[in-house]
């Protein structure tokens, strides 16, 4: 059977963190693939191939500090009445299918089983492709079950008399064209963390590294490569069958925002980004930005490129612009998207759009707060140093940009512990809160305009366990 209804009838694993724990040089295998007695089921070739690539030991790689400190989070709060695992459980029972898992399906296939098979090849070759499937595979924390919203919204807004009977599923109240939808985002989702595992090569070269036509270097970019365009291609297809023109411009213009967040400020040798240099006198504190002031041309019209003149080195506009590309544009668009399908009129459609992209925004200050929860930072921990907590320091204080312009050719060479000191005795963490808050809060507002039914309230609660992760 297939991996999504194993998980459906035995009931498993939804979140990533009840999938499997990394200790740093090994993964134990998924669950998932075993019954509650220990017996194996029966599970496609393509699913043993993926799990048994997985499985081999990863030399050399980096814990991330946010997966770190959400799993001890998770642990500590998880008596608490907004957990984060039960408020997504349950919202999977509200729609009947566990959406964290709707990318697998597609990764499953013949195709991405030949790739699978050929990352044996990268074992202990620390390319960042093994990350990037790690966290694809396992359900990363940090990944947010974006396909689960897309379902809630769409089941809380129903539909209209206009929707043709054939698309009804009356079982779960979604559409099967908003199921589509979700699939769809996941999957564009995924092409994009596949996608960040190449690297560029031309500075290894440089650097004396071998990359001849058969190094490991070379053929992960390739993999990494070929396996997110299947996706992405998997994805403009099933958009496409949907024979809706509107939506596919929708959908195209999400595309081009994700591409556009490759190229917002600085960067180092590996595309890895970087906070723009500081111009203000030290101690500058910015007034905290209105929802008005946030508006880059996308509320008007989602369909234009976002204005971005004067945006970059204003701490929280600059934030606020590259998370908008960078994954904000797709959640809202396809939330936009899914009550389209509806046959909502477009003042709704709008605030669909304006509930994914603060959704998205609340859910990446609650992820960037992580590693600043933890007195000290693991060894060999890292951040992103484009995060609203560095940003909003970089003003406070400028001389931490000494410590950051060290990564302008790989963000490697940062001190990162060094810097999460610094940033921890700051203002930077409590006004990244307030960002959190501020867009929960956004999203909360766009929520009661909806019936209040099942759907809206299990979005109330997975917005409300954000903020106690």
């Amino acid at each position: 059977m297939a991996l999504s209804r194993l998980v459906v009838s035995r009931g498993l694993l939804r979140t990533s963190s009840s999938a499997a724990a990394f200790d740093g040089s090994q993964f134990r295998v998924l669950s998932i693939l075993s019954s509650g007695d220990g017996r194996r089921e029966s599970v496609p070739s393509s699913a043993r191939t993926v799990k048994t690539v997985l499985e081999a030991p990863l030399q050399a790689r980096r814990i991330s500090a946010s997966s770190r400190a959400g799993e001890k989070l998770a642990t500590a709060k998880a008596v608490q009445k907004h957990d984060w695992n039960r408020a997504v459980s349950e919202a999977e029972q509200i729609v009947g299918y566990p959406t964290s898992f709707l990318n697998l399906r597609f990764l499953l296939s013949d195709e991405i089983a030949n790739v699978a098979l050929h990352l044996r090849k990268l074992i202990g070759s620390n390319h960042p492709l093994l990350k990037s499937a790690k966290s694809l595979i396992y359900n990363d924390k940090s990944q947010q079950a974006w396909g689960l919203i897309i379902l809630l919204i769409s089941k809380a807004a129903g539909h209209t008399e206009s929707v043709p009977e054939m698309d009804h599923d009356r079982s779960v109240g979604v559409l099967h064209s908003q199921r589509a939808l979700a699939e769809v985002t996941e999957m564009i989702r995924s092409s994009q963390l596949i996608h960040h595992g190449i690297i560029n090569l031309q500075s290894m070269d440089n650097a004396g590294n071998d990359l001849s036509g058969d190094s490991d270097m070379i053929f992960g970019n390739k993999i990494a490569l070929l396996g997110g365009d299947y996706l992405l291609a998997h994805a403009s297809k099933q958009i496409a069958s949907l024979r809706n023109q509107d939506l596919n411009m929708l959908m195209t213009s999400a595309y081009r925002d994700l591409a556009e967040s490759a190229f917002i400020g600085d960067s180092d040798d590996q595309n890895s980004p970087l906070p723009s240099k500081p111009d203000k006198p030290p101690g500058t504190i910015t007034p905290e930005c209105t929802l008005e002031e946030l508006d880059f041309g996308d509320v008007q019209n989602n369909l234009e490129p976002m204005i971005i003149d004067g945006i970059m080195g204003h701490p929280e506009k600059e934030w606020s612009l590259r998370h908008v590309l960078g994954g904000g544009s797709l959640l809202g668009k396809s939330c936009h998207g899914a009550l389209m399908l509806a046959g909502h009129p477009e003042e709704l459609q709008k605030q669909g759009y304006l509930f994914g992209k603060h959704m998205s925004l609340a859910w990446n200050a609650s992820i960037e707060l992580q590693p600043f929860l933890m007195s000290e930072l693991p060894l060999g921990a890292q951040f992103s140093l484009v995060s609203a907590p560095v940003l909003f320091h970089l003003e406070y204080d400028p001389s931490i940009y000494k410590i950051i312009e060290k990564g302008r050719n790989s963000v490697d060479d940062v001190d990162y512990s060094a810097l999460h000191k610094e940033i921890c005795r700051g203002p930077g963490l409590e006004r990244t809160r307030n960002l959190q808050e501020k867009h929960s809060q956004a999203a909360m507002n766009v929520l009661r305009r909806f019936p209040s039914t099942d759907a809206q309230k299990a979005l109330q609660n997975i917005i409300l366990a954000m903020q106690q992760l």
